[in-house]
Parts: structure tokens; C-alpha cells; sequence
């Protein structure tokens, strides 16, 4: 139940019934402080004028109307207009009460499913041959997290893994491994020694590029052998690539591995139909699409390459085939793609073709999703001491030791192997949460004290906010299931939260529209934080009235709820004890 959505039809009405103009330049937002009521109409100063009113005027006509004519649910307890033409609004709270009921029985916290769509998201696509590193892992949790979104509000989700398991690397990685002494026993660290060995071997040694070059060729014209070792590197890299994505709490697995070997056989067909309707051209053997949204510094069109002058295809083909696929295969009806900043040009260019061509129409949503670095304290890109790529399966050992250590410290009591199942959960989600709580459109400082933190906003607060209610639970020997009674909402810190409660499915839906998990995150630490209070301003378990104890509980359990669900959307655990 979104209750923006339901107050922003009511606004729709009075503007209808009044016949006033501008209804799509307001809308209804939360209010900032709870003295300007649950929710706020704050825009209309910008429309009044167009209406031929004051802005309080106007503000009166339509709160009028909603009061009178537009309330017979009775979501609104009252509204105020104030000056200079804001309209602050009050929910019921016997409204709420039922509202939050319907919530705590139903599965779904009352979180309506939508009118499917079926959405490719393509994030992570690490490179074959290469242990995934830090840069890999914002695409991977940010993309994820958007995932496990659009799953749970009720849309068809493809994950697309866009793996890098083609080009002419693997004419020197093949032509390597066949003169290793034992290609039965390749794990990913020897792989990655093989890579820049065999890159030297290729810079050095003329016949040995010769015949790299030659296993290109074989490789791409599907020559067995080729095939085979190259499907064995495949396997290895995916293969460690899957740990980690095991333990990021990641849903992607091998089936959504979409490599751009893929849509190799789709490439000549594509440069000959561009060329064919007059979309491409040829300059210098090479085939081109001129952009006339796209502009050189002398003002012309730029030109794309889709093939080289050689006969090689380009990254930018690979991606007009890409979006043609998913569009003609899986029938898409929106496309996101979770790939940092850097690329945008480049997506935007390929996408431009795309569309004059017209292989995906304009009904179907082509969305950069682009996202920032991660940084270290000096605002440099995160790297090694020694000026390296940080591995990620080494930073998230890094994780782990620091989280046990801090959880050995505050617990010093508990036994070996609950220690080490705490470290992990808490360790990798600190990881992930740091990252998803950054909007991620900018760059962001790494930070493993901040991290780790059990104050502010972070996972380990969150984390221990659920711990904190399983053990209102356990004290009171009571499941949710044995509570007898209503909710009732007796003092602002009980009306507060319930608001707060109310306001999961907005949040849903903005994460799932923009792709910005760290509202989300904004939304559990402010919860989180309301909770905290209500737990220390509203006696629960040693309450003298049962009923005000059973309405509070029940307030507990979906607060749990919630933000259990939350974190589940972001793809961090919980634990019932810390």
C-alpha cells in the first residue's frame, strides 16, 4: 500500500473536480518535521498564477474539497493550509492502526505486486582470466540490490551477466596454455600469472604472436580445440567468480552468464543491415555510423566504427547487438545497465544506433544506471599499498577479520563457531551497506572504521536493531503469532513509527524507478532510529495494561519486519543475537 500514491489520487480528483490546471507539477511529499504534518502539498506556488489564484486561495479550494468530497476513507485527520500556500496533511490514526494490522498479516507487509514487466538488468561482468576486483563491486551489489527490488514488487527480472569472454586476448592465452606443462590443474591466481605472462610473450616473440593471432581466427571460425580451451577458462574464472558472489549474498549464478561471445554471430548481420538501409557507411575499409547528436569539436557528426577496416568488431557492435537480443529474445520492456560513469558516452552512442535502426522502439526503456568510485582516505582510487588492484575476495577477508575481532571484543563469551558466522554476515554486509548507502551516481571514501561502526548509518546499527527486537521477543516468551489484539497509536512516538512503517512501499518504488538502493538504506536507518526512541520513550514488556503491551509488540514485530525485508532487498542478513 503506498500511501503517497493514495494522497496524490486524491489531489488528482480536487484538481479535476475544480477544474484547475497544473496537477503534474505537484505532488504529495513526506513532511521534514512531524509539526508540518505526516505528509506535505508544496508545490503549489509554482501553478497558482496559471490558475489565476493566490497561492493560498488555491491551497484552500483544494484541501476543501478533499476534506469534504475526497475523504470518505478516512485516510486524512485533518489539513492545514499555511502560508504561502503550503497544505500540510494529517493522517487518521485509526486509519493507520488498521493499515499497520493489514501489514503484520500479510506476507507481503501489504506491499501491492505490480503490473509485471519484464526488465534485463545486465550488472557485474567481470573478465575472463581475472580475479574480480574492487572496481567490480559496485555494478555487482548496486545491480543486485535493484533486482532483488523489482523481484519483490512482482516484475519478470532477467540478470544478465555480460562477461568479457571474447577478443584477441584469448589467441594468447590459448597459444600460452598449450605449451604449459599441466593445463589440467589451471587455478584462477595461475591464470592471472598465465595472462601477463603469455602479454609478454606476445610483446617479445614474433612467431609466438603469430600463431596467438592464428588461434584468434580458429577460435572465432569455432574450431574445436580453440573451443575447448576456451571454455576452460570460462570455467575457472566463473567458478571463483561464483564464490564471491556466493558470498556477497548476490542471486546471480552461472545461468545469467551472458558473455559477449553470445552475440558474436549476430555482429556481421548487423554491420551489413546498417549498411544496407544507409545507417553505415564505409570509410577507409572500416564501416561507420555518423551521429548528428554526437558532435567533434569542429561541430560534425562523430563517427562510430562497428567494424574495423580488418574485419574486427568493436565493443559498440557487441552492444547494439546486446540491447537487439534482449529486446527480440526476452521481449524487455525496460533495459538497465549497471556500468560505472566512464562508459556513458560510449552506451549512449551505441544506443543511438540502436534506436535508428529501430531494433528496439522507443516504447522500451534504455537506462544507464552509472555509478562513481570507490575512493581511498586521500580521495585516490582504492588500490593495494603497493599501488595494485585490491582483489575482492581479499577485501572481504579483510572484512571478516575486522568484524570478528570487533565482535570478539564486545562478546568475548561466545563459542568459536557462532563468532565466525557473526564475522561473515556482519563483515560482508558492512562491505555491501557501505557501498549501497552512498547514492550512487557519486564517488565515495572507503572507510573501515566508519564501516563497521554499530552507530550511525551503517549495517552493524541495522543488523543490531533486529537483534535488539528478537530479544524483546525471547524475554517476553511470546511469538507474533500469540498476540490477541488491536494496535492502537496512543503518543507521537507510536504514531511516528507507524507512519514511518506505512512509508516501505514508496521506498520500494523509488528504488525500483531510479535504481537508488541508498534510499533504502536512508529509509532502514531512519526507521531503525524511530524504533530506538519509540524502545526507549514507550515501556513495553513491563507495561500494566496488556492490551497497550499487545499493540506495542505489535508495532515491534513488524518494525522487524520491515526492516528485515528491507535488508533483504539490499542482500544483507540478519541475526537474532549480536
Amino acid at each position: 500500500m503506498d500511501v503517497r500514491n493514495i494522497l496524490n489520487n486524491k489531489l488528482e480528483q480536487a484538481f479535476q473536480a475544480l477544474s484547475l490546471n497544473g496537477f503534474q507539477k505537484v505532488s504529495v511529499r513526506p513532511s521534514a518535521r512531524p509539526n508540518f504534518g505526516d505528509y506535505q502539498v508544496n508545490s503549489i506556488m509554482g501553478v497558482a498564477k496559471q490558475n489565476g489564484k493566490t497561492p493560498v486561495e488555491m491551497a484552500t479550494e483544494l484541501a476543501n474539497y478533499i476534506e469534504s468530497r475526497a475523504n470518505d476513507d478516512g485516510v486524512i485527520a485533518k489539513l492545514e493550509v499555511v502560508a504561502p500556500g503550503f497544505i500540510n496533511i494529517f493522517l487518521n490514526p485509526d486509519w493507520l492502526a488498521n493499515r499497520l494490522s493489514a501489514a503484520l498479516a500479510d506476507p507481503r507487509l501489504g506491499v501491492d505486486r505490480v503490473a509485471p514487466q519484464t526488465i534485463a538488468v545486465d550488472y557485474s561482468s567481470p573478465n575472463v582470466a581475472k580475479e574480480m576486483h574492487v572496481g567490480h563491486l559496485r555494478s555487482t551489489v548496486i545491480g543486485d540490490a535493484s533486482v532483488r527490488t523489482l523481484t519483490f514488487l512482482g516484475h519478470k527480472v532477467i540478470r544478465a551477466n555480460h562477461l568479457g569472454d571474447w577478443g584477441t586476448q584469448f589467441g594468447m592465452l590459448i597459444a600460452f596454455l598449450e605449451q604449459a606443462e599441466s593445463r589440467d590443474d589451471i587455478s584462477l591466481s595461475d591464470l592471472e600469472g598465465f595472462y601477463r605472462a603469455a602479454k609478454k610473450r606476445y610483446d617479445d616473440d614474433e612467431a609466438f604472436a603469430r600463431r596467438a593471432r592464428q588461434y584468434v581466427v580458429r577460435l572465432q571460425q569455432g574450431d574445436e580445440w580453440c573451443r575447448k580451451m576456451w571454455r576452460k577458462l570460462v570455467e575457472i574464472s566463473m567458478a571463483q567468480n561464483q564464490r564471491n558472489y556466493d558470498r556477497l549474498n548476490v542471486t546471480l549464478k552461472p545461468q545469467h552468464i551472458m558473455g559477449e561471445s553470445l552475440y558474436n554471430d549476430m555482429l556481421p548481420g548487423i554491420v551489413d543491415d546498417l549498411l544496407k538501409r544507409g545507417i553505415a557507411s564505409e570509410s577507409d575499409g572500416a564501416v561507420v555510423v555518423y551521429l548528428d547528436d554526437f558532435r567533434n569539436k569542429e561541430g560534425e557528426p562523430m563517427g562510430v566504427i562497428v567494424r574495423k577496416s580488418d574485419g574486427g568488431y568493436l565493443y559498440t557492435t557487441t552492444d547494439i547487438a546486446c540491447a537487439k537480443y534482449r529486446y527480440e529474445y526476452f521481449h524487455a520492456d525496460r533495459m538497465i545497465y549497471y556500468i560505472d560513469a566512464r562508459q556513458h558516452q560510449h552506451l549512449m552512442m551505441a544506443w543511438e544506433i540502436v534506436r535508428k535502426a529501430g531494433y528496439v522502439p522507443e516504447s522500451v526503456s534504455l537506462e544507464h544506471h552509472m555509478f562513481g568510485m570507490m575512493l581511498d582516505k586521500q580521495g585516490r582510487p582504492f588500490k593495494t599499498r603497493e599501488g595494485g588492484t585490491v582483489k575482492l575476495s581479499e577485501l572481504l577477508d579483510e572484512a571478516v577479520v575486522r568484524a570478528r575481532k570487533l565482535v570478539a571484543e564486545k562478546s568475548p563469551q561466545l563459542p568459536e563457531a557462532e563468532l565466525d558466522s557473526l564475522a561473515e554476515i556482519i563483515g560482508i554486509g558492512a562491505v555491501k551497506y557501505a557501498d549501497l548507502s552512498k547514492n550512487r551516481t557519486t564517488d565515495y571514501i572507503f572507510d573501515w572504521d566508519s564501516m563497521l561502526s554499530f552507530e550511525g548509518n551503517t549495517a552493524p546499527y541495522i543488523q543490531y536493531a533486529c537483534a535488539r527486537i528478537a530479544s524483546i521477543f525471547r524475554r517476553a516468551n511470546l511469538t507474533v503469532e500469540q498476540l490477541e489484539g488491536e494496535i492502537s497509536l496512543k503518543t507521537d512516538r507510536e504514531r511516528m513509527l507507524a507512519v514511518r512503517l506505512l512509508q516501505f512501499e514508496e521506498t520500494l518504488q523509488t528504488v525500483a524507478r531510479e535504481g537508488t538502493p541508498h534510499v533504502m538504506c536512508a529509509y532502514l536507518y531512519d526507521l531503525a532510529g524511530l524504533f530506538s526512541r519509540f524502545y526507549t520513550d514507550c515501556p513495553i514488556l513491563n507495561n500494566d495494561s496488556s492490551a497497550l503491551r499487545v499493540s506495542r509488540l505489535k508495532l515491534v514485530a513488524l518494525t522487524e519486519r520491515t526492516l528485515k525485508q528491507g535488508l533483504e532487498t539490499l542482500g544483507i542478513q540478519t541475526v537474532e543475537r549480536m
